[in-house]
């Protein structure tokens, strides 16, 4: 069985590495191994990626202590949280929904995906069975060690901020961004979370509502690019781990691949133009701060 959908397909086809994607698929599992487990229980974050009741697609992120994600014996991973009553996904994650799950250790820059159907844990938390469950290379991941706080940064209290376009101050923070967050899915396979890291200054701006980033070299699977080509929805997370605040964009991705847009982006090998829809500001939300140790040696310069 084909470990891909046909907007996958089409995508690694355009590209040219057909051949290699089918070899790197062999990767994809549906339980979730022994090694793994030992991985999400030392972690204090994962990023989400679903539709809420209106079918716009979001990234957001949970937290706890280490040990919040958990795997059980039927090998159905348990998060010990759920997004706050104020976040996109959150009323629709009250129900069952199809949900994708990045953990990503960026001290480490060891990162892992594990998408499948979600349904509440209780009142706090969420269960997920896999569909489909592995690891991803460590590129254009900037290197930071991550601390934990006994609670929402400075006792601030939660304010949220919505819109359907970026404002100045949104603006120059995604535009000084070296990581985000994006999330896709597809009719059939569900929902992804996903990484995307460079230089500050590789998310350019190019209205209030309108932005592009580069496409750089990875693994040859094209999950997220493959989702795009089947649904353009999506959603972008850029996480402010200085203010304890998150950024999340939902809208519509589609691919450039022109050689000229890539040209304007170093090291892009194509590049995405992400039209906004709506904006959700939410400060004071996480108790976690992040030192920044390196940035990726992959980055292109």
């Amino acid at each position: 069985m084909d470990p891909y959908h046909e907007g996958e397909l089409e995508v690694q086809r355009r590209a040219g590495v057909a051949e290699n994607a089918a070899r790197v698929g062999r990767i994809i599992r549906s339980d979730i191994p022994e090694v793994a487990r030992e991985f999400l229980s030392e972690q204090p974050f994962a990023v989400l990626a679903g539709a809420d009741e209106g079918e716009r697609v979001w990234a957001t992120l949970v937290h706890g202590e280490p040990g919040f994600l958990t795997v059980s014996a039927e090998n159905v991973l348990q998060i010990a949280a759920r997004p706050g009553r104020e976040d996109p996904l959150a009323s629709r994650l009250d129900g069952e929904a199809e949900l994708g799950v990045l953990v990503i250790d960026l001290a480490t820059r060891r990162r892992m995906r594990i998408n499948g159907h979600a349904r509440p844990l209780g009142e706090r938390g969420l269960e997920i069975a896999p569909r489909e469950v592995y690891a991803n290379c460590p590129k254009y991941i900037q290197q930071r060690a991550v601390q934990r706080e006994g609670g929402i940064p400075g006792g601030a209290v939660i304010r949220v901020e919505r819109g359907s376009e970026l404002r100045e101050l949104q603006t120059r923070r995604v535009a000084a961004s070296d990581t985000f967050f994006i999330a896709s899915r597809h009719a059939a396979a569900g929902a992804d979370a996903s990484h995307r890291g460079g230089d500050p200054g590789f998310v350019r701006v190019e209205a209030p509502d309108r932005l592009r980033f580069p496409d750089y070299a990875g693994n040859a699977m094209f999950n997220t690019l493959g989702n795009l080509a089947a649904d353009p929805r999506a959603g972008l997370l850029f996480v402010d781990f200085d203010q304890g605040s998150t950024l999340q964009l939902t809208g519509c991705a589609a691919v450039d691949w022109s050689r000229d847009a890539a040209t304007r982006f170093p090291g892009a090998e194509r590049v995405v133009e992400f039209s906004i829809d709506a904006v959700v500001e939410t400060v004071g939300v996480l108790p976690l701060r992040a030192q920044l140790l390196s940035r990726s040696p992959h980055n292109p310069r």
